[in-house]
């Protein structure tokens, strides 16, 4: 029995190292309710400023529209995302840097794909929608991590005053 119990704990210590780096790209933003660099997730039970953001592509390029949001520090926005375009995207919202360093995992992971917080996917002609409050000042970033996509243009800049 007690090497029973042993060799359970022994694949319980292995198994939850590898559930935690399935759980996403890392510290941005997939602590759930946990505050980042960039904010926190928002509460859809409080007011929320809308933002309509289309995803699409067109002649070789990919888009956000708008690619460029202004927010105020504290304040609260409710992201209403709507893919128009003919192929699946996402908006994943994080610092610059840390939006490179998953898009490099995306490249090894292609079909990765993110529900978080601060992350959503959609299939061409759907909706969703993130609410997040901007708790910091700066510059932070929007793009979509699918491989090609941000290259051929789908990013864009949250500036929070």
């Amino acid at each position: 029995m007690r090497s029973r119990i042993i060799g359970l704990s022994l694949v319980l210590a292995l198994a939850l190292p590898a559930t935690a780096a399935l759980a996403g790209p890392g510290a941005a933003g997939h602590g759930h309710g946990d505050e980042t660099a960039y904010g926190k997730p928002g509460d859809p039970k409080k007011p929320a400023r809308l933002v309509q953001v289309v995803m699409s592509e067109r002649d070789g390029k990919m888009s956000f529209i708008p690619d460029r949001i202004e927010v105020r520090r504290g304040e609260q926005i409710k992201l209403a995302l709507r893919n128009n375009g003919e192929l699946d995207h996402e908006l994943v919202l994080a610092t610059l840097e840390e939006n490179l360093k998953h898009a490099i995992e995306m490249q090894k992971n292609p079909d990765m794909e993110h529900d978080d917080p601060n992350a959503k996917r959609l299939m061409p002609k759907k909706t969703g929608e993130i609410v997040w409050q901007f708790t910091k000042a700066g510059e932070f970033d929007f793009s979509c991590l699918i491989p090609g996509h941000r290259e051929a243009g789908m990013t864009g800049k949250i500036i929070v005053k």
